[in-house]
């Protein structure tokens, strides 16, 4: 793979840096981290700059409402926007990272029509409906059940961690359309819908997380009624569509924080040189040892997004192996900015503060790093599965 720039893509980022320039500076005051409606807004107000400048989008492809950009394009787009300080995809993220992507891979016209202009746009937001209580990392084990009536499921159940549920338009929702049986694997009989948010029935209770924000939810569904339209996959078929959906959120979705990584690393080492702290050469090693890291990461970004690119845009398993290390190196970038911090570690009012504790979700969030370091054994490495 030829990871140098060609004269068209410098061309590209001299337009895009120079937009950037222009637009960033007109943006209104950024709301609290706690006020998500003015959040809602704010991000919605950004994704409608990107789209009304051409920018929305860059990573979809031209037949979803997206711009059609090379996979290098989009990277470079990632790059200059992180340098400038824009603003990150936030309340947009679910929507425009992986339900978009996976309504565009799997979706009819019709829906592709009526979900994805809206998304990029910045128009209507997404939640993520997986989790549940009861079946922890293991996905399939999902109880909220669907029952067919008429035109309608029929769906009962509740969901954890709901990312956005609060200010979210719709919902990616896995739901039970078969219950399990000696016929019936766990794995089949899961459908996905999209589920409108205002509908009757559907009840959302914000989670306060240790770094004190509400970005998730628990979600309570009383007989909501969903049209089969909105079914994205065949009945019965969405352990199938899931799988595109999270090829997405372990692929592609984290690329741009891998960008935002190595700026933080880059911001700890002058923190360093301006407390002292860069006198310890056991902190310049790890400082050292973390820009190797984040520089591998971002290499094989590069060559994720290519090889969706090369089958059809959709990510492969290789984004498991990304999904794995990266949670860890974030993990560990954060603790490296305590050791800097010294005592203001503790000072709730600093960002690498609440980062560090954020971070501490990521060997969780979007599928436990045991569930990944399965499917590289098995799906990568060919080993057999455990008993």
């Amino acid at each position: 793979m030829d990871l140098t720039y060609t004269d068209e893509e410098e061309e590209f980022r001299a337009r895009l840096r120079a937009w950037l320039g222009k637009a960033l500076p007109a943006l209104p005051p950024k709301p609290s981290p706690g006020d998500w409606p003015g959040r809602r807004a704010y991000d919605m107000g950004w994704q409608r700059a990107l789209y009304d400048a051409g920018y929305a989008g860059l990573h979809w492809p031209a037949d979803a409402g997206g711009r059609g950009a090379t996979p290098t394009q989009h990277l470079i787009f990632l790059e200059e926007t992180e340098r400038a300080g824009a603003p990150y995809v936030g309340a947009n993220f679910v929507g425009l990272l992986h339900a978009g992507p996976t309504v565009a891979a799997e979706g009819t016209a019709e829906q592709r029509a009526r979900w994805l202009p809206p998304i990029l746009r910045g128009d209507e937001v997404w939640c993520q409906g997986f989790s549940e209580p009861g079946a922890g990392s293991d996905l399939a084990s999902l109880r909220t059940r669907a029952v067919r009536d008429g035109d309608a499921y029929v769906v009962t159940g509740s969901k954890i961690w709901t990312s956005h549920a609060e200010v979210a338009d719709w919902c990616e929702l896995l739901v039970r359309t078969e219950p399990v049986s000696a016929a019936v694997p766990k794995h089949r009989g899961i459908t996905w819908l999209a589920m409108p948010m205002d509908a009757p029935g559907v009840t959302v209770r914000p989670l306060r997380t240790l770094a004190g924000s509400t970005e998730f939810a628990e979600v309570f569904l009383d007989e909501v009624r969903v049209p089969v339209a909105n079914r994205v996959g065949a009945e019965n078929d969405g352990w199938r569509v899931t799988m595109v959906t999270l090829s997405f959120e372990r692929g592609t979705a984290f690329v741009g924080e891998v960008v935002a990584c190595r700026r933080v690393l880059g911001d700890l080492a002058r923190e360093a040189r301006a407390n002292g702290r860069w006198d310890d050469p056991c902190l310049r090693r790890r400082l050292g040892r973390l820009s190797a890291e984040f520089r591998a990461l971002w290499r094989l970004t590069q060559w994720n997004v290519s090889e969706a690119e090369r089958s059809g845009g959709v990510p492969g398993v290789g984004g498991s192996v990304f999904k794995l290390r990266y949670s860890h190196a974030r993990q560990e970038l954060y603790d490296t900015a305590a050791d800097v911090l010294g005592p203001d570690a503790l000072d709730l009012s600093r960002e690498w503060t609440l980062d560090r504790l954020s971070s501490l979700s990521y060997t969780i969030a979007a599928g436990t790093s045991q569930i990944q370091h399965d499917i590289v054994a098995e799906r990568i490495l060919g080993l057999p599965k455990g008993r």
